[in-house]
């Protein structure tokens, strides 16, 4: 990777080089340069097809400026998709709006997202299911009955590249909400998973919402790992049978957290998650 040449591409592009990811799809592969893209507003991709790269764009809002012999060119992701392209270099992905994560820890407070009363994964309960999806930059992750989208807006500002789906358009407007005020890019599918049309391959899910079915659904995505959180008992066991028929190693505690309010302990809900990891 040529840092001098990639610099002088974004100067030519004209972008500031401030603010800019650079990825190298050569060293880390086009999978991880592609969620990349789909989770920062300006990233310089090298040793990527453009094609390649467009294909898996699809959903998300993005501008590609791709450098190749006949010079730089300006194409959203469907002309990229069907253009021939010559020799081609470096490539420039742009969000429409520019956003930026707020780096201030995780599993936020809860009245740090737009939510209905008692439809929120509570922070104590987010904290254990981002240790096990464990987001970072360059993994794709659903987020399956989103709700007001926390888990995906956390998931989002520790760098991974997010689909939410749920089926509450009431929701999907809170997840957005939620999305742009911890600056980050998160997809929302307004639809029951068994409606949403072909996702993109996930490297880990969070089942918040559904029953068994739903849980079946996501491990036939083929993620590494799957986190199932639930306040119903009754879906803890076929949850769990359901992650060990798919061929996951399955671990899981229940949270009972007892929140210091004016120097009185006062219980949260119950939750049980379960995670799954696949077997090598």
């Amino acid at each position: 990777m040529d840092v001098v040449a990639l610099h002088r591409f974004v100067t030519e592009a004209g972008r500031s080089w401030a603010g800019v990811t650079v990825v190298d799809a050569e060293e880390h592969g086009s999978r991880h340069a592609l969620n990349v893209c789909r989770a920062r507003p300006a990233v310089v991709v090298s040793g990527a097809d453009p094609a390649e790269l467009a294909r898996g764009l699809a959903g998300w809002r993005r501008t590609l400026v791709v450098e190749s012999a006949t010079g730089l060119s300006t194409v959203d992701p469907a002309d990229a998709v069907a253009r021939p392209w010559t020799e081609p270099g470096a490539i420039l992905c742009l969000a429409e709006q520019n956003f930026a994560p707020t780096p201030d820890g995780w599993a936020l407070p809860d009245d740090d997202f737009a939510h209905r009363d008692g439809m929120i994964a509570v922070a104590e309960v987010r904290a254990l299911v981002l240790a096990r999806l464990a987001p970072r930059p360059g993994v794709l992750i659903w987020d399956v009955g989103a709700g007001p989208g926390a888990i995906g807006v956390e998931c989002a500002r520790l760098g991974a590249a997010v689909v939410a789906v749920e089926r509450d358009p009431v929701q999907c407007v809170r997840i957005i909400a939620n999305a742009s005020a911890h600056g980050v890019d998160v997809r929302v599918v307004e639809a029951e998973l068994s409606e949403a049309g072909e996702l993109p391959r996930p490297d880990a899910v969070f089942v918040g919402g559904g029953g068994v079915d739903v849980v079946r659904r996501c491990v036939q995505a083929g993620a590494g790992r799957v986190v199932v959180a639930t306040a119903d008992l009754d879906r803890v066991v076929p949850a769990r049978d359901a992650l060990l028929a798919a061929g996951y190693e399955v671990e899981g505690s229940q949270l009972t957290a007892a929140r210091l309010t004016g120097g009185t302990l006062l219980a949260t809900n119950p939750v049980t998650v379960l995670w799954g990891r696949r077997k090598a």
